[in-house]
């Protein structure tokens, strides 16, 4: 049996980020994070586009708001600190037509209502910045304090710091039982059965964490829902030079941001990601991880939502499935960046998956951070953008919320 005052279930970037806050303020108490996979952040943390975000699209009142700016700062000082790279690029937005002009302002005011640093520019000021892009109607907005990292450095270097600090970790551990009364665990590792108990655990296992919660008994009215995010990249001889990340107006109906250029530390440039439903919560390529239950389920949610139509279901629907193919594609990247073709467009090995909230009794999309308690838990749902971004001060938030008298 081992006994920890503190388990983490799930080692992404919430979950390192949780375990260093946690000894950070409280260096007694033991810690240990359960990671089925023999590495941290193999899935959504690890495949992260590494935008720290500016805060620009949630509205004031939701947790996202309350976080993403202050975790964006805390985030880069830490890359900073630690000597990983920083691209100090920021973003700019534009309508990719002019009837979504107005939604800049929009835009701009949750921004600064969030503490961001947002401004309007004119067609001028955009064409020094963008030289190759587009906007419909001669507006732009301006973060400059958005910036760019490499996720799989970050989760190198966190990892590497959680170890020193004395931080357990059981890798390729699959939890086999919950007994939430006894607070123990009982899971699989290093080919034998063992049990776990501890004082207060941390849900933070991204695509898999409804069901994790839902085998402590919370959560059983929400279910994720994946969409494949894949990328392509800009060809280094295309004839191109992005400076800054540009990002099309997005339509906030819906949890997604369209597709978007990113450029990044290493000099790579990015374009994506797509919103395609998967077919299984790994389902990263082909028939590889597909969950045919999960996937029922899935196409009849969306049918749901078809039916319904709520803020225009359909059209976004039709628009991001089509995105999986490469001319269509193409066609809404040229939105932004007008003399862009077919061959400057590489495939990237960059796939991900969003592990999207559906709520079952309202039969809606989760738009915000989703923190539900349980016996001696706590269970992290829909940990979605800009969860990467706000990692420190989501873990301070979870913290702040949870059940467990910190002593």
């Amino acid at each position: 049996m081992f006994n920890f005052d503190i388990v983490i279930l799930g080692g992404g970037i919430v979950g390192l980020s949780l375990a260093h806050q946690i000894i950070a303020s409280y260096p007694d108490l033991s810690v240990s994070i359960v990671e089925k996979e023999s590495r941290f952040g193999l899935h959504s943390s690890g495949r992260n586009s590494g935008v720290l975000h500016a805060g620009i699209y949630y509205p004031p009142s939701t947790l996202k708001a309350k976080v993403c700016v202050q975790g964006a700062r805390r985030l880069r000082a830490w890359c900073e600190a630690e000597g990983l790279p920083v691209f100090s690029c920021g973003k700019v937005i534009v309508p990719q037509t002019e009837e979504l002009d107005p939604q800049l302002e929009l835009l701009r005011d949750r921004g600064r209502a969030n503490g961001a640093d947002v401004e309007l520019i004119d067609q001028q000021e955009f064409h020094e910045r963008v030289p190759d892009g587009h906007t419909a109607s001669g507006r732009a907005l301006w973060s400059p304090g958005t910036c760019v990292v490499q996720p799989k450095l970050v989760i190198q270097r966190l990892t590497q710091r959680l170890k020193e600090l004395g931080v357990s970790f059981f890798m390729e551990s699959e939890v086999v039982k919950a007994n939430p009364g006894a607070r123990e665990l009982t899971f699989a590792y290093a080919g034998d059965t063992c049990k776990l108990s501890y004082g207060h655990l941390f849900n933070t296992t991204g695509l898999h964490a409804d069901r994790v919660a839902q085998s402590f008994g919370i959560g059983q009215n929400y279910t994720l829902l994946p969409f494949k995010g894949i990328y392509w990249q800009i060809h280094p001889d295309a004839p191109f030079r992005f400076n800054t990340n540009l990002y099309p107006v997005p339509d906030l109906n819906v949890p997604f941001l369209g597709v978007h250029v990113t450029p990044s530390p290493d000099g790579t440039v990015s374009l994506g990601p797509t919103a395609i439903p998967a077919f299984g919560r790994e389902n990263y390529q082909g028939i590889n991880g597909i969950e045919p239950r999960m996937a029922i389920e899935l196409l009849y949610v969306l049918a749901g939502q078809w039916q319904q139509n709520k803020n225009g279901f359909r059209r976004y629907s039709r628009e991001q499935a089509l995105h999986g193919l490469k001319p269509l594609f193409l066609k809404a990247a040229q939105a932004l960046v007008p003399r862009l073709q077919s061959d400057h467009l590489i495939p990237s090995s960059k796939v991900g998956i969003r592990a999207q909230l559906y709520d079952r009794n309202s039969r809606s999309l989760v738009q915000d951070f989703c923190l539900e308690q349980g016996p001696s838990s706590t269970h992290v749902l829909n940990a979605i953008s800009p969860a990467f971004t706000a990692s420190f001060a989501l873990a301070d938030l979870i913290l702040d919320q949870s059940s467990f008298a910190f002593t």
